[in-house]
C-alpha cells in the first residue's frame, strides 16, 4: 500500500488524511506507536502526507523493493528499540 487512506466508497483526500491522523494520535496517546513502511517507485515528495499522519520519525519509504529483505533487520531494530 502507499499508506494513503483512500477507499472505493469515496473516503479520500484531506478528510481521510485528517481522520487517519486523528486515529494515529489517539492510539499513540494509549501507548501504541504505529510505524509506516511503504513502497514507492515514484517521487517521494508525493508521500508528504505520511510524515503528517505518522510523524517524520515513524515512516520509512522504500524506493527499491529488491532492497526490502535487507532492510528488515533495520526495521526490526528500530521497532524494538
Amino acid at each position: 500500500s502507499d499508506g494513503r487512506p483512500d477507499d472505493t466508497d469515496g473516503y479520500r483526500g484531506q478528510y481521510g488524511i485528517e481522520d487517519s491522523r486523528q486515529a494515529l494520535l489517539e492510539v499513540t496517546s494509549n501507548g501504541i506507536h504505529p510505524y509506516c513502511i511503504t513502497i514507492n517507485h515514484k517521487d517521494n515528495r508525493e508521500l508528504d502526507y505520511l510524515d503528517y499522519m505518522y510523524g517524520k520519525a515513524a515512516t520509512t519509504v522504500v524506493s527499491d523493493v529488491d532492497k526490502l529483505p535487507f532492510m528488515m533487520v533495520d526495521f526490526y531494530r528500530r521497532l524494538t528499540n
